[in-house]
């Protein structure tokens, strides 16, 4: 192709499709780890920005949410019109199709091209096509079209050079699939459908029957079985929850023994003081809380990654949906509800795939009901008190089932929820439930190795950045009290008969609840007392808020300010904490389990909070949230922890 001047080089590209085209592969194939999850403003609904370079030329690339036309039925669908037609006249759209579902996947593209837009076609799945013995002549396709048309298999990086090239060479280009459009929606879209079934029919050979599909078929008469399906998707489940804590278990140790070490480390290195005491016992102590959940977070996004590469979760949605609708809920709720167990952001942002307004707004308001990813640093530290990690049911690791536990007591809770709200929000929009249902793919490896590395990334960062934050707070006021009061308890056991290390103990103790964080926790205390919890855990229910997985890091803070002895990791300090006037320990089998509880229902994620305003655009529905999840957190502690006292 000839050179054209830099003037003409598309600056920007977006990637639009139908679902299920690999478009996100592609995304992932152009940018690599050169990309960022971000906002369209003014719109709260997700979207991915990266960028490569080409030849010295930088190229940015937008990947939209998927969607079947430009007749928006949902939200995300809406978003994507939006944008497409927002879009600069410089900017080259790039629509992603599956080669072997054509007349499917071009109605987007031939409206979209009628735009007046730049635009370039990209026939992705090349190896199902070839594997299926069907052929497509693509340059009598281009002609058809009015169109370049790029094959490619995004997942072996196939085809990827031959589509930058032509992002450098693009050349503008008049094009049009329908000269005169009809004044009325159905009509030009059955216009758009006979033209694009005649050119397919014109261009596209099949030499076979098409063995991907027959394949599917076969699968989908075992994992859709109305008593088989459930089982199944069961078992996946309960395999999951286990290797979460058996497959995690040495790396978590390697971390943990390796961050003691670098307190150790770090403290024979600076010299005594407040620089030693705030690096050690306020940041690496707060830090290292967190960081040696990665392993299990990994594996998480790893099997959620693999669920949804493989096809499985559409079958999944199919098989919920006549569950879901006794509750006020449609079978792509289910995408929204999974997706909470990794993060409830993005998932809230997912439910803008429903079309029913009642039935998004529901699965808006029950989604951070289900377990996070964040609660999984806290769910593991809190049952690594009660039970050893090598305690096991049978073949089953118990702490794995009790973690599976508490993510079905959410799932449940939220349904029964959902059903309360069935009842008191009132709707007279039909219900709707189509889903496409795409072929078994085996999963895209290295699109699993990004959504790990990215998903891990924003844990640690994000996370991090808090988590450091506030470690410093917490540390300043854990270290320092009003007036003259450490003067105080210091002459309080100047005459202590005690020996040393006893005496060092009761003095950091009296210390901490002397402090401004002791204060904090005292004024807290009275409200939570009744459900078994102390000062420092007020705290900790405290800066929660902020993020879930900062309460480990505040209890490493917490239990570190004062404490010379940097061997011990966190979970052995908590369950040697005594309350140092009875005498008894803090974390009983009744605190345990009450503060598991307050964490599987309590709404304590600012972030998730901001995205349900957004996505509802009113006050009203977050302000609910907290104080339905709250209560329900509050009485459900209290039952527990009354039970098991």
């Amino acid at each position: 192709m000839p050179t054209i001047s830099s003037k003409n080089k598309p600056k920007n590209i977006v990637l639009i499709g139908n679902p299920n085209t690999g478009k996100s592969t592609l995304f992932n194939s152009l940018t690599g780890l050169n990309q960022k999850i971000g906002n369209f403003p003014g719109v709260t609904v997700d979207k991915k920005t990266g960028s490569f370079n080409y030849k010295g030329t930088k190229i940015n690339v937008v990947d939209l949410p998927g969607t079947y036309s430009l007749a928006p039925n949902s939200e995300d669908e809406r978003v994507a019109k939006n944008y497409i037609e927002n879009t600069n006249k410089d900017d080259l759209i790039i629509v992603v199709v599956d080669a072997t579902n054509l007349k499917r996947n071009l109605l987007l593209f031939s409206q979209i091209i009628d735009l007046d837009k730049q635009v370039l076609l990209v026939l992705n799945m090349m190896d199902l096509l070839q594997k299926n013995k069907q052929e497509i002549n693509f340059d009598k396709l281009s002609k058809s079209l009015n169109c370049p048309i790029i094959p490619i298999n995004a997942i072996l990086n196939k085809g990827i050079n031959q589509l930058k090239e032509a992002v450098y060479n693009y050349k503008e280009n008049k094009n049009s699939f329908l000269i005169n459009n009809s004044s009325k929606t159905i009509d030009e879209t059955m216009l758009r459908i006979n033209k694009i079934n005649k050119i397919v029919d014109d261009v596209f050979t099949e030499n076979g029957k098409n063995k991907s599909y027959l394949l599917t078929k076969k699968i989908d008469n075992i994992v859709t079985h109305k008593v088989y399906g459930y089982l199944i998707f069961f078992g996946i489940l309960l395999f999951i929850f286990q290797a979460i804590f058996s497959w995690a278990s040495y790396p978590m140790d390697l971390i943990d023994n390796g961050f003691s070490l670098l307190c150790d480390y770090v403290s024979t290195l600076l010299p005594e003081g407040i620089a030693n005491d705030l690096i050690v016992n306020g940041i690496l102590a707060g830090l290292g809380g967190i960081v040696i959940f990665v392993p299990q977070i990994a594996i998480l996004f790893a099997f959620i990654t693999i669920l949804e590469d493989t096809g499985y979760m559409s079958r999944v949605s199919f098989l919920m949906d006549r569950i879901l609708r006794q509750f006020g809920l449609n079978g792509k709720s289910v995408i929204p509800l999974l997706s909470s167990t990794a993060c409830a952001i993005p998932a809230i942002m997912g439910a803008r795939t429903i079309a029913n307004y009642k039935e998004r707004l529901i699965t808006i308001m029950v989604a951070p009901l289900i377990s996070c990813s964040a609660r999984i640093p806290v769910y593991t530290i809190l049952i690594a008190l009660i039970v050893s990690e090598d305690e096991s049911y049978g073949i089953f690791n118990l702490q794995g089932l009790l973690v599976m536990g508490l993510y079905l007591l959410g799932f449940v809770t939220a349904l029964l929820s959902a059903w309360v709200m069935k009842l008191i929000i009132k709707s007279k929009e039909k219900s709707t439930f189509t889903l496409e249902m795409p072929v078994y793919r085996a999963p895209r490896w290295k699109n699993v190795g990004f959504e790990i590395l990215s998903k891990v990334k924003v844990f640690l960062f994000d996370a991090g950045k808090i988590i450091i934050a506030i470690s410093i707070i917490l540390w300043v006021l854990s270290s320092y009290a009003p007036g003259n009061k450490f003067e105080e308890i210091n002459e309080k056991y100047s005459n202590s008969s005690l020996d040393k290390s006893e005496t060092n103990v009761l003095i950091a103790s009296d210390k901490l609840e002397a402090s401004y964080a002791g204060i904090i926790g005292k004024t807290i205390e009275p409200a939570i007392e009744p459900l078994g919890f102390d000062w420092k855990i007020g705290i900790s229910l405290v800066t929660s808020f902020a993020a879930r997985e900062v309460f480990v890091g505040t209890m490493a803070t917490l239990y570190s300010v004062g404490d010379a002895d940097n061997t011990l990791s966190i979970r052995e300090k908590m369950m040697a904490a005594t309350n140092h006037k009875t005498g008894e320990k803090i974390y009983t089998k009744a605190t345990t389990f009450s503060l598991l509880i307050f964490y599987v229902f309590a709404m304590q994620c600012m972030a998730t909070l901001a995205i349900v305003y957004r996505e509802t655009n009113s006050i009203k529905w977050p302000v609910i949230q907290v104080v339905y999840m709250g209560a329900l957190a509050y009485l459900s502690s209290l039952l527990v922890y009354s039970i098991f006292s």
